[in-house]
Formats: structure tokens, sequence, C-alpha cells
């Protein structure tokens, strides 16, 4: 149990003998202003010493290792939870926006064969107040730096959707609580088709990011081992429900991998693809990572593929690579600190 784990009853109940406005204080201080307990400026000093030593209240991440990239603007932190899992967050500034990209599991279960996560193998889910403190830690830090946090994405270590319950909750106390307004949260998953048709039933309608990386189901099969289970078919026809339903466009994202992927074949069957779920799509030049040998694709072909994508009439942006000096693809710095320690 933690500070971001517990709920307004749970305050409530620690504070037991308290006015009863003190909880929606203590909540503020946390969510609103992302205060340590024993620093909230609204309570008596005599609370905030008590809250202070509150083992309910403590933190469930302990920071690691702590990166910079691109001038200060990109940030990685390693942090260590519970069961000596280790989980990765990295914040972002861009000239209109800051984004934090947060970890859902410890590790990966997808075996994705060109992700560092997935290569490391899954250690468990996060609880929902691991998730949080992820978004206000980097929240926090943001504003140190003059800048607000505006947009979440989960997209970090593990698949969201398989920790379904919990990744919802966290992104409802985002959306309600730290005040990140819903079509500014987004859920990326590799295909698990029954997230996905769950998600579609939701009232917290949230951006919705696919990663593809393959359009035929040979090719998925060998880089997302998960699209054995939900091929293509199922993964598209769910994607169809989900932007029925929601009426929000989906993103595909797709890593650009020399000689795999970014042939003009794949950019004909990703097209067809995208204009059927009238999709956005992210082309990525894949960040390298020591257990897979294939590099990602040259800054020319990156080009042409965006080029024949955009000829095919699909909406098509390249995402800038960010923070490739500080092992900024997902479980890379994980993976390297434990290398480290083993050694």
């Amino acid at each position: 149990m933690s500070r971001y784990e517990l709920t307004r009853a749970d305050l409530a109940r620690l504070l037991e003998g308290a006015p009863s406005y003190r909880v929606d204080q203590l909540w503020e201080a946390l969510y609103g202003r992302f205060e340590e307990p024993g620093g909230a400026t609204g309570l008596p000093r005599v609370l905030r010493e008590r809250l202070a030593g509150e083992p309910s209240l403590a933190p469930a991440l302990e920071l690691v290792d702590e990166s910079l990239a691109d001038g200060g603007e990109t940030v990685k932190w390693l942090f260590a939870c519970s069961g000596s899992a280790r989980i990765e967050t990295v914040l972002m500034h861009h000239p209109r926006r800051s984004t934090v990209c947060v970890s859902s599991q410890a590790g990966c279960a997808m075996g994705c064969a060109f992700c560092a996560t997935g290569q490391a193998g899954f250690r468990r889910h996060l609880g929902v107040g691991e998730i949080l403190e992820q978004v206000v830690r980097a929240a926090r830090a943001a504003r140190d730096r003059g800048r607000r946090l505006d947009h979440v994405v989960v997209m970090g270590m593990g698949e969201p959707l398989a920790n379904y319950d919990n990744v919802l909750e966290a992104l409802r106390r985002v959306r309600h609580d730290v005040g990140i307004g819903a079509r500014r949260l987004t859920v990326s998953t590799v295909g698990f088709v029954p997230g996905i048709r769950r998600l579609a039933r939701e009232p917290l309608q949230l951006n919705l990011a696919v990663s593809l990386h393959a359009a035929n189901d040979p090719l998925r099969d060998r880089l997302v081992p998960l699209n054995r289970r939900y091929p293509l078919g199922q993964l598209i026809e769910a994607c169809e429900e989900y932007l029925e339903a929601t009426r929000r466009r989906i993103s595909l994202e797709w890593a650009l991998i020399d000689g795999v992927n970014d042939r003009p074949a794949d950019a004909e069957e990703l097209a067809a693809i995208a204009r059927r779920l009238r999709a956005h799509v992210n082309l990525i030049p894949l960040n390298p990572t020591p257990g897979f040998p294939a590099p990602g694709t040259p800054e020319q072909g990156v080009r042409a593929f965006a080029e024949r994508l955009g000829s095919a009439g699909v909406n098509v942006t390249v995402r800038r690579t960010r923070g490739r000096s500080i092992d900024a693809a997902c479980g890379q710095l994980a993976a390297r600190a434990s290398g480290a320690a083993r050694s």
C-alpha cells in the first residue's frame, strides 16, 4: 500500500478524528499540488508531522537512476518498486506540450522480438498507485522546469490492456484529480483484442494507439508473438468496434526496421489497413536493442516510406527519436542497470 493506492475512504479512515475537510485538503495536496504528505502546506504542522511518518503514505517508487538528454528536454527515470521490480518512466518536453510515458507492468509477457522490455520477460502488474505515482512525479518535475504536464501515454514497459483494471483506475484519477483531459490520455497496445473491446465500452474516451509493426500475419507472428493468438483480422475488427463506439481516431505505431518492414509492399499493406480504420500512422525509427540484430531504417528510407503512405492517402507523421543517448527505448535502462548489478 502506498499514497496513490489509497482512496478517499482510506484517507478518511487515516484521518479519523480530524475535521472531514482535511481529507479534501490532503487529496488536493497529493493530486493537485504534488506535495509530499509531510509538506502538505494546507495542513496543520502537527498533522503533517504525523503523516510524514505514516507507512501507508510512503512512496511506492524509489529512484534508482535519472538520465537527461536533448538539453534536459528528455528525462528518463529508473524506479525500484516492491518485489525487487524495476520500471522506467520518460518525460519529454516539446515546444507546445509536455508528455510522460509511463509503465503499466514490470517487464512484459508479450515477447516482441525488437523490444528490450519483452526480451527481459515479465515480473508483475503494477498497482494503481505505482502507475499514478509516475504521472505525479513527472508533473512535479515539469512544474519545477516551469512547464505543465499535459499529456500522458501508457506506452512504457508492459502491455497496458493486460493490466486493464489498474490502468483504467489510474487514468480515471489522472483525468478527474490530476486534471489532464481524456483527449490527452493515450493507451497503447500490441493488439490485446479483449482489452480493446472493453475499452470501446468505457465512458472515459481515451486515445488508442496500436503497435502494429507488420501488416501481414506471417511477419507480425514473428515480430509480435501475440498475433498468433489474436491475428490481424481479429485485431482490425476490434479496432473497428472501438472506432464505431468512440468516434476517436486510432493511431497505428510502426517501428521501422531496416529490410524487415520498410519495403514498398509493407507500405502498401499498412496503407490498406490505415485507410480501412481511418487511422493516423506514427512511424518510429527503431531504437537499437542488444537482443535484436536488425538496425532501424536509415533516415532516407524513413522519408521514402512516409512518402509512400502519404501518396496512398494516409495521414502519417515521423516521430522524432528522443533520448537515444540515455537508452530511451523501453526496457533498455532497466536492462543496463540489471546487467551492471550482475557484473
